[in-house]
């Protein structure tokens, strides 16, 4: 299988995602907020509000947890680089339970 391609980023994902996750902490922190809101755009332009990003299952792809909600898939598991931007805002009150939890650690 030497013509197998494997899409993605050549570095540890579980570094850049620790860092992903310092930066939310620090946005948080300094908007004074308990949790940030932030939503993942793709390359292809689908959007989602998300609660958690990991580094599984790894080789260049991570895995993307949406909020619930209707027509929204419990998972998505994408390569590094189809994530063309992570925006990160104050959880406003009606969106306050779509705060992003970073994990303890």
């Amino acid at each position: 299988m030497s013509n197998l391609w494997v899409p993605g980023f050549a570095g540890p994902l579980d570094d850049l995602v620790d860092r992903i996750h310092r930066r939310i902490e620090l946005f948080a922190d300094d908007a004074g907020v308990e949790q940030a809101y932030v939503e993942v755009v793709l390359v292809d332009g689908a959007r989602y509000a998300i609660e958690s990003l990991d580094p599984a299952p790894g080789y260049g792809f991570v895995t993307i947890r949406p909020h619930p909600g209707e027509d929204v898939p419990g998972e998505v598991i994408v390569p590094i680089g189809s994530i063309r931007r992570i925006e990160l805002s104050r959880a406003a009150e009606q969106r306050a339970a779509l705060g992003f939890s970073v994990p303890a650690g």
